[in-house]
């Protein structure tokens, strides 16, 4: 996300975890300050949007203390902005560590293949079971849509959850990917930034 949004990453959760193991110097520094000051530390700035950035889970030792500093980092930091958006990885990882609270609104995004659908589904099952902390509103955004909304309908039934909306093929995000240009300098004309824009305004109604 980072990268798409033309935000240098230059610092990340995972490094700091692996800081805090090799220097005991790290470790000690760390534990002596409170987790918003330590994640505020790391949050990289952007044009008009800041980045937190998780960074590689490979590496020796259990995750889990990374999780929780992500966890609590994110309920730390979300009273300073008017809205954060948690990009996590496909698949139901995220909800199983349970790194996410406080959820307004969880936006399942899936593709049209049978596999993507059935990850989309089990993210939908495990949300609705609680595991999700309880999020207000559930829905599913299907990228690279069908052109048919009749296909779209069925897709989104077979997630069995509310349908925000769908976003199309589009070339020119395919070009900026290869020219390695953020997409956040997709122009307005963009078949995928009128979409995205149509899915946000039924989102945030007053945006």
């Amino acid at each position: 996300m980072a990268s798409a949004l033309g935000v240098a990453a230059e610092k990340t959760l995972a490094a700091l975890r692996q800081a805090a193991i090799d220097d005991p110097a790290v470790r000690r520094e760390l534990l002596d300050e409170h987790v918003r000051a330590i994640v505020r530390q790391i949050v990289c700035r952007g044009p008009g949007v800041d980045v937190l950035v998780m960074g590689r889970p490979e590496g020796p030792g259990c995750f889990c203390a990374i999780n929780d500093l992500l966890r609590y980092g994110i309920q730390a930091l979300s009273r300073e902005y008017d809205f954060v958006i948690v990009d996590g990885e496909a698949g139901p990882e995220q909800i199983n560590r349970r790194v996410l609270s406080d959820v307004d609104t969880l936006v399942i995004v899936t593709d049209p293949s049978a596999r993507a659908v059935r990850a989309a589904r089990e993210i939908a099952s495990l949300a609705a079971g609680g595991l999700a902390a309880g999020p207000g509103r559930i829905g599913v955004v299907i990228n690279r849509a069908p052109a048919s909304s009749e296909e779209i309908g069925s897709i989104a039934a077979r997630v069995g959850v509310e349908l925000f909306g769908s976003i199309p093929e589009d070339p020119a995000i395919a070009r900026f990917d290869s020219e390695g240009r953020p997409l956040t300098e997709l122009p307005d004309e963009s078949r995928a930034v009128q979409a995205a824009d149509e899915i946000l305004r039924k989102l945030v109604p007053f945006r």
